[in-house]
Protein backbone atom coordinates (compact mmCIF):
# COMPACT_ATOMS: atom_id res chain seq x y z
CA UNK A 1 0.00 0.00 0.00
CA UNK A 2 1.76 3.77 -0.87
CA UNK A 3 2.86 5.21 2.12
CA UNK A 4 -0.15 7.77 2.05
CA UNK A 5 -3.00 5.65 1.81
CA UNK A 6 -1.36 3.41 4.88
CA UNK A 7 -1.28 6.55 6.80
CA UNK A 8 -5.02 7.53 6.60
CA UNK A 9 -5.74 4.08 7.00
CA UNK A 10 -4.03 4.07 10.27
CA UNK A 11 -5.33 6.99 11.47
CA UNK A 12 -9.11 6.11 10.76
CA UNK A 13 -8.19 2.96 12.57
CA UNK A 14 -7.18 5.00 15.75
CA UNK A 15 -10.37 6.87 15.70
CA UNK A 16 -11.74 3.19 16.12
CA UNK A 17 -9.34 1.88 18.62
CA UNK A 18 -10.89 -0.06 21.50
CA UNK A 19 -9.79 -3.26 23.10
CA UNK A 20 -11.92 -5.88 23.43
CA UNK A 21 -12.47 -8.72 26.01
CA UNK A 22 -10.53 -11.45 23.48
CA UNK A 23 -7.97 -9.32 23.42
CA UNK A 24 -7.17 -8.64 26.96
CA UNK A 25 -7.02 -12.12 27.27
CA UNK A 26 -4.90 -12.47 24.39
CA UNK A 27 -2.18 -9.68 26.85
CA UNK A 28 -3.09 -11.77 29.90
CA UNK A 29 -1.78 -15.15 27.91
CA UNK A 30 1.34 -13.19 26.46
CA UNK A 31 2.41 -10.87 29.40
CA UNK A 32 3.49 -10.79 33.12
CA UNK A 33 1.83 -8.13 34.98
CA UNK A 34 5.32 -5.71 34.99
CA UNK A 35 4.81 -6.01 31.14
CA UNK A 36 1.22 -5.28 30.84
CA UNK A 37 2.03 -2.24 33.19
CA UNK A 38 3.81 -0.79 30.42
CA UNK A 39 1.42 -1.93 27.59
CA UNK A 40 -1.42 -0.52 29.84
CA UNK A 41 0.57 2.94 30.03
CA UNK A 42 0.32 3.38 26.29
CA UNK A 43 -2.78 4.93 24.86
CA UNK A 44 -5.32 3.09 23.64
CA UNK A 45 -4.32 3.74 19.84
CA UNK A 46 -0.92 2.16 20.57
CA UNK A 47 -2.51 -0.75 22.49
CA UNK A 48 -4.70 -1.77 19.06
CA UNK A 49 -1.84 -1.56 17.48
CA UNK A 50 0.70 -2.92 18.79
CA UNK A 51 -2.20 -6.22 19.22
CA UNK A 52 -2.85 -5.47 15.33
CA UNK A 53 1.33 -6.29 15.09
CA UNK A 54 1.14 -9.02 17.30
CA UNK A 55 -1.94 -10.88 15.40
CA UNK A 56 0.28 -10.11 12.08
CA UNK A 57 3.54 -11.72 13.98
CA UNK A 58 1.46 -14.88 14.98
CA UNK A 59 0.40 -15.23 11.16
CA UNK A 60 4.16 -14.99 9.46
CA UNK A 61 5.34 -17.60 12.87
CA UNK A 62 3.21 -20.09 11.60
CA UNK A 63 4.35 -19.12 8.16
CA UNK A 64 7.80 -19.55 9.00
CA UNK A 65 9.54 -22.63 8.20
CA UNK A 66 13.18 -21.49 10.09
CA UNK A 67 11.90 -21.19 13.18
CA UNK A 68 11.75 -18.41 15.40
CA UNK A 69 11.34 -18.28 19.21
CA UNK A 70 7.15 -16.99 18.90
CA UNK A 71 6.57 -16.25 22.44
CA UNK A 72 9.57 -13.49 22.57
CA UNK A 73 8.55 -11.95 18.93
CA UNK A 74 4.82 -11.89 20.30
CA UNK A 75 5.85 -10.11 23.19
CA UNK A 76 8.19 -7.75 21.50
CA UNK A 77 5.12 -6.97 19.19
CA UNK A 78 3.27 -6.00 22.45
CA UNK A 79 5.38 -3.87 23.49
CA UNK A 80 7.43 -2.35 20.83
CA UNK A 81 5.72 0.89 21.13
CA UNK A 82 5.84 1.28 24.58
CA UNK A 83 7.99 4.38 24.36
CA UNK A 84 5.09 6.35 23.95
CA UNK A 85 2.54 6.46 26.65
CA UNK A 86 -0.47 8.19 27.14
CA UNK A 87 -0.16 12.05 27.08
CA UNK A 88 2.56 12.02 24.87
CA UNK A 89 0.50 12.26 21.73
CA UNK A 90 -2.98 12.24 20.77
CA UNK A 91 -4.35 10.76 17.74
CA UNK A 92 -4.16 14.50 16.21
CA UNK A 93 -0.18 14.94 17.52
CA UNK A 94 0.51 12.20 15.88
CA UNK A 95 -0.97 12.71 12.83
CA UNK A 96 0.76 15.81 13.03
CA UNK A 97 4.22 14.53 14.05
CA UNK A 98 3.63 11.82 10.97
CA UNK A 99 3.23 15.20 8.39
CA UNK A 100 6.20 17.03 10.15
CA UNK A 101 8.79 14.67 9.80
CA UNK A 102 7.14 12.42 6.68
CA UNK A 103 5.72 15.12 4.42
CA UNK A 104 7.25 17.93 5.62
CA UNK A 105 10.43 16.93 7.05
CA UNK A 106 12.26 20.37 7.19
CA UNK A 107 9.23 21.17 9.60
CA UNK A 108 9.99 18.11 11.91
CA UNK A 109 13.78 18.94 12.34
CA UNK A 110 12.99 22.33 12.92
CA UNK A 111 10.28 21.54 15.99
CA UNK A 112 12.60 18.78 17.34
CA UNK A 113 15.39 21.29 17.85
CA UNK A 114 13.28 23.60 19.60
CA UNK A 115 12.64 21.14 22.14
CA UNK A 116 9.05 19.62 20.83
CA UNK A 117 8.21 16.76 23.30
CA UNK A 118 5.53 15.52 20.54
CA UNK A 119 8.70 15.18 17.80
CA UNK A 120 10.87 14.21 20.55
CA UNK A 121 8.99 11.18 21.03
CA UNK A 122 7.27 10.29 17.63
CA UNK A 123 11.36 10.35 16.18
CA UNK A 124 12.61 8.25 19.43
CA UNK A 125 10.13 6.24 21.19
CA UNK A 126 12.13 2.74 20.19
CA UNK A 127 15.09 3.46 22.26
CA UNK A 128 12.84 5.08 25.36
CA UNK A 129 10.49 2.00 25.04
CA UNK A 130 13.94 -0.12 24.95
CA UNK A 131 15.55 1.27 28.34
CA UNK A 132 11.30 0.65 29.69
CA UNK A 133 12.46 -2.90 29.22
CA UNK A 134 15.92 -3.14 30.13
CA UNK A 135 14.78 -1.32 33.71
CA UNK A 136 12.23 -4.63 34.09
CA UNK A 137 15.03 -7.12 33.18
CA UNK A 138 13.76 -7.60 28.91
CA UNK A 139 17.38 -6.95 27.44
CA UNK A 140 16.69 -9.21 24.78
CA UNK A 141 13.30 -7.72 24.29
CA UNK A 142 14.78 -4.50 24.13
CA UNK A 143 17.54 -5.12 22.13
CA UNK A 144 14.87 -5.92 19.01
CA UNK A 145 12.58 -3.07 20.23
CA UNK A 146 15.26 -0.41 20.32
CA UNK A 147 16.21 -1.20 16.45
CA UNK A 148 12.66 -1.55 15.08
CA UNK A 149 12.36 2.11 13.13
CA UNK A 150 16.32 1.58 12.06
CA UNK A 151 17.28 1.29 8.72
CA UNK A 152 17.58 -2.52 7.50
CA UNK A 153 20.97 -4.10 8.09
CA UNK A 154 22.37 -7.25 6.34
CA UNK A 155 22.85 -8.84 9.75
CA UNK A 156 19.82 -8.22 11.19
CA UNK A 157 18.15 -11.02 13.23
CA UNK A 158 15.44 -12.87 11.47
CA UNK A 159 12.83 -11.19 15.11
CA UNK A 160 13.77 -7.73 14.35
CA UNK A 161 13.02 -8.37 10.23
CA UNK A 162 9.87 -10.16 11.22
CA UNK A 163 9.29 -7.45 13.89
CA UNK A 164 9.46 -4.99 11.24
CA UNK A 165 7.43 -6.36 8.76
CA UNK A 166 3.92 -6.93 11.22
CA UNK A 167 4.65 -3.05 12.53
CA UNK A 168 4.72 -2.16 8.56
CA UNK A 169 1.44 -4.15 7.96
CA UNK A 170 -0.40 -3.02 11.00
Amino acid sequence: MAAPMKRVRQFFQALNSQLTIEDGRYISTHLTAEEQKLFFAMDVTDQCHSLRTAYAIERFAIDDKQGVDREFLIRCALLHDVGRVKGDMSIVGKAAAVLASEVFPGAGAWLERRGSRLMYVYKHHAELGAKKLQDIGLFREAKIVAKHHSPPSPDDPKELKLLRLADEKS
